[in-house]
């Protein structure tokens, strides 16, 4: 029976610089790789996506209807829409007395709409297993 072959290394160690160096010039600054993984990091919550689906689905919603649609406590949805506010991925409007949260810009959306399009089409049975 054949040696089963590593997916995650390479067979043959032969690095191409011209390509390794304009794959370099062409990364994003440090600060935006930070900034970025704080917002992937805010949306590794599962408590905070179902706020941002809610906002995705029902556009501009009070903290009310976002804690009864998500099942969560108004205190914490509070809070997470705070952290959401602080890292531009909601804005809030306030009227009155009531603050109303919708996602910051098309960009959020189209973030979302990939994502969850990108789960949905269920190309197996799940994560594969690393060793």
């Amino acid at each position: 029976m054949p040696e089963p072959v590593s997916l995650d290394s390479c067979e043959l160690r032969l690095v191409d610089p011209e390509r390794v160096r304009a794959v370099q010039e062409s990364m994003p600054q440090a600060d935006v790789v930070d900034e970025l993984a704080e917002v992937f990091g805010l949306l590794s919550d599962p408590n905070r996506l179902r706020l941002l689906a809610s906002l995705l689905e029902g556009g501009e919603l009070c903290v009310c209807d976002l804690a009864a649609a998500t099942g969560m406590a108004e205190s914490t949805t509070s809070h997470a829409l705070r952290l959401l506010r602080a890292h531009h991925v909601v804005k809030a409007r306030r009227a009155g007395r009531m603050m109303h949260y919708s996602l910051r810009d098309g960009h959020v959306r189209m973030l979302l709409d990939v994502a969850l399009e990108h789960v949905g089409h269920g190309d197996g049975p799940g994560p594969v297993a690393v060793p």
